[in-house]
């Protein structure tokens, strides 16, 4: 499953990961648009990497109709929320706002307010009740209809709600969520690419096949054409997403494409120097996908595998179709094929039924496995899903495993770091780190986050750096060599 929870619980936090749980404006200001510009706009953007790369999205359907990134909310004359509802956290964060910006709008009626996303797909009618003064609520499969949607706002003040998901259609799903490819005069080092939209697995907790509909993958050309492009404008990584992204290919109208063969086709992208992907699930983990993380170097040494839990009970109750010793097989035959592997995962704790037997067996098989990393949460019930009608672990018995948990994987992944000390690892340069402007930071190919002295003007190099320290939410090391910009 994509990771679209967040294991942000104040100082239980494991591993900040990249942009798990957004909640923030999106950064879409390399775009300048040639027309005048009508106004400004502001997004903010909570839950997965999927609603982060709908945000960018976003941002370009308001540039082509020459709305400009706003500098705050404030000042903004479009307003969109890009809502989450895998858990309750995030909705009562978007239900917050929307009431702040209630006062808002009263001040400046001339506003125009959208909520996009998870929560707006499912919650459609309950937004327009609690929050009137929403001009249009869209979902997450209607995100090419925006332009028209603002500019009928701007006319009318009429509400207007545009939620339909796609159904499958025979053995090949066309609805394909329509993307926009703004001109940028530069690229980020790093983007987010959908290969794949829905979900099929129907896992008994997740809220996802109601919100973001059936699983359907994007045509390999498309990609590939995508990825093309953010490589010449100098992005140096891309991230592949989807729901459960190593099934991507099945349905597709050009026949079956399995998922180890994009990665192949992808590498060979000119001036693309490396290819993640997240989540893959452990059932359709596939012995040629393993192949393809060995041998191809542009494929990066890390898997985040989603575990959910250790007991084979909990796995079935959860609808989750794979077993714990299926799952131990994958990571036995990933660390056989790639050594240096990094593995993170998902973990809930308090699902329904879940009993202090059944999560030693999670315990166990964290202390098993040796995760690098988790996003460790407390199962949150979402109304629609059946796991939601279970009889619920009492909360205070949800907190304290989820406290037992955190300290043993904290302590696994301190000594998996210390390991680290004295090693030389390829380091992708992101850009300043935000607490010490006088460091670079980038993540390695194990995806560990390394901070290190260097100059701002080798950000989208790669660089090798030699660990010197660690940490809980990372590693310290020094450049062993200096790259020609440097020295210019």
């Amino acid at each position: 499953m994509l990771r679209l929870c967040s294991a942000k619980l104040g100082k239980l936090s494991i591993l900040s990961m990249a942009q798990t749980l957004l909640v923030r404006p999106a950064d879409l200001g390399s775009f300048q648009s040639r027309e005048t510009t009508r106004g400004s706009y502001f997004i903010q953007t909570w839950g997965c990497q999927m609603n982060e790369e709908d945000s960018e999205q976003i941002g370009q359907y308001l540039r082509s109709i020459s709305f400009s990134p706003a500098a705050t909310i404030e000042v903004a004359h479009v307003i969109v929320l890009n809502t989450c509802s895998v858990r309750r956290k995030p909705e009562d964060k978007a239900f917050s706002m929307l009431g702040e910006l209630r006062f808002l709008k009263q001040r400046r009626p001339e506003i125009v307010l959208g909520v996009c996303g998870c929560m707006a797909q499912i919650r459609a009618d309950e937004i327009k009740r609690r929050a009137p003064h929403v001009d249009f609520v869209i979902g997450t499969a209607n995100l090419s209809d925006l332009p028209n949607m603002v500019e009928e706002a701007l006319q009318t003040r009429r509400f207007q709600k545009r939620i339909e998901l796609p159904e499958r259609k025979g053995a090949i799903v066309t609805d394909i969520p329509q993307r926009i490819c703004g001109k940028q005069s530069k690229g980020k080092v790093k983007a987010f690419v959908p290969i794949q939209y829905g979900c099929d697995k129907f896992c008994s907790f997740c809220i996802v096949p109601s919100t973001r509909g059936r699983e359907r993958s994007r045509p390999t050309l498309d990609i590939l054409n995508e990825v093309a492009s953010l490589a010449e404008l100098g992005t140096k990584e891309v991230t592949l997403l989807g729901q459960t992204v190593n099934s991507y290919g099945k349905n597709l109208a050009e026949g079956h494409v399995p998922f180890s063969r994009l990665l192949w086709l992808l590498s060979d992208v000119p001036q693309l120097e490396r290819i993640r992907y997240t989540s893959p699930y452990p059932r359709d983990f596939r012995t040629d996908l393993i192949q393809t993380i060995r041998d191809c170097p542009a494929v990066m040494e890390h898997v985040h595998l989603p575990m959910q839990h250790g007991n084979d009970d909990m796995l079935r109750a959860m609808k989750r179709q794979y077993t714990r010793a299926s799952y131990l097989e994958i990571v036995e035959q990933l660390r056989a094929a790639v050594p240096s592997i990094g593995l993170t995962t998902d973990i809930i704790v308090g699902f329904p039924g879940e009993t202090e037997a059944h999560f030693q067996d999670t315990l166990s098989l964290v202390r098993h496995v040796r995760f690098d990393g988790a996003y460790m949460f407390i199962y949150s019930p979402r109304p629609g899903t059946p796991a939601a009608d279970l009889e619920q672990v009492p909360e205070a018995v949800k907190k304290d495993r989820l406290n037992r948990l955190v300290e043993i994987q904290n302590d696994i992944t301190c000594q998996i770091n210390r390991t680290y000390v004295g090693r030389t690892l390829e380091v992708l340069v992101e850009g300043e780190s935000p607490k010490n402007p006088s460091l670079l930071q980038g993540y390695s190919r194990e995806f560990k986050m390394v901070h290190f002295p260097g100059k701002l003007k080798t950000v989208g190099e790669l660089v090798q750096v030699c660990v010197t320290e660690s940490k809980l939410w990372g590693l310290h090391g020094e450049r062993l060599s200096r790259s020609v910009s440097e020295l210019d």
